[in-house]
């Protein structure tokens, strides 16, 4: 039932590779754990007691809170499958909820931070570490999609590239003229494999990138410019959508760049913007005004 799910995922939900690779892991630690604790591989009968030793161990071995909650959701929308499949008829997750955490604040980094990196640092470097930094920023786009980024998706002529989102979701993202010229400038020493051509970014061994690499780029870049902790790839995501709120754009229209399928999640950035509010209030609220006159 495993590979019915997985086939149903890629198949009628069209979920990228990589989800469905995360799904796969997910199904597979929970069937590993079943077939070492209970002496069975059928995880389709499994109830809900099994599911909270589950999380017991996942606990004891100082798994995070976060990963806790991705393997329920993934064992979650499993048994919602069967359900509708018949194979069972209530869900052993039906009463189980996810573990309370409080995530750790995302800090972007500030227009300050990018200016220096850009200027003092990133006109020094390989041209491929630049390209990496530079499109994360410029278009707010997630590691894997930069990663996957097909070659006849970039369009430097009009300036735009056609970025694969979660669920096979197909998004037009505008790029600057300098980011265009970098990307062309790129292109004179890319040198990808035969079986690699199709991706836009290779590496010095002409291979597809890995997010594994993506995130060793960004984080030595960004962490010679702050001394924030988080210094990832999301970092500059989170950035992007930061500064160009900042500046007033739309938050709709951030929405669509960042491909997100709910503006709630969105929303999570206008909460960097508190000081750009306050300073909007006291220069444009009558109130305010009212009281500098005084």
């Amino acid at each position: 039932m495993r590979e019915k799910f997985l086939d149903y995922l890629q198949l009628e939900k069209r979920y990228s590779t990589h989800t469905i690779t995360g799904y796969r892991r997910d199904l597979d630690d929970f069937y590993a754990f079943c077939l070492k604790t209970e002496s069975s591989e059928n995880i389709v009968k499994a109830d809900k007691k099994v599911i909270r030793n589950f999380i017991v161990e996942l606990s004891e071995n100082n798994i995070s809170k976060r990963t806790i909650n991705r393997k329920l959701s993934s064992l979650r929308s499993f048994y919602l499958f069967l359900l509708r499949l018949g194979e069972i008829e209530i869900s052993p997750l039906e009463t189980v909820t996810s573990l309370k955490f409080y995530a750790e604040k995302q800090v972007p980094m500030s227009q300050e931070e990018m200016e220096v990196l850009q200027n003092d640092i990133m006109d020094k470097a390989d041209i491929l570490d630049r390209c990496i930094v530079e499109v994360l920023y410029q278009t707010g786009i997630r590691k894997a999609e930069l990663c996957g980024l097909i070659f006849e998706s970039v369009n430097l002529e009009v300036q735009q590239l056609k970025i694969l989102g979660k669920g096979n979701k197909e998004r037009y993202i505008p790029i600057s003229e300098d980011l265009a010229n970098l990307l062309s400038n790129y292109l004179q020493i890319r040198k990808p494999k035969e079986e690699f051509k199709s991706y836009f970014f290779v590496n010095r061994q002409g291979k597809k990138l890995t997010e594994k690499f993506v995130y060793v780029v960004v984080n030595k870049y960004l962490g010679l410019v702050t001394s924030k902790k988080k210094t990832s790839p999301h970092i500059l995501r989170h950035s992007f959508a930061t500064h160009v709120l900042d500046n007033g754009a739309e938050i709709s229209k951030v929405k669509k760049i960042l491909g997100h399928s709910s503006l709630a999640s969105t929303q999570v950035y206008t909460n960097a913007n508190i000081e750009q509010l306050k300073k909007v209030f006291n220069q444009a609220h009558p109130r305010a005004v009212k009281k500098e006159e005084l």
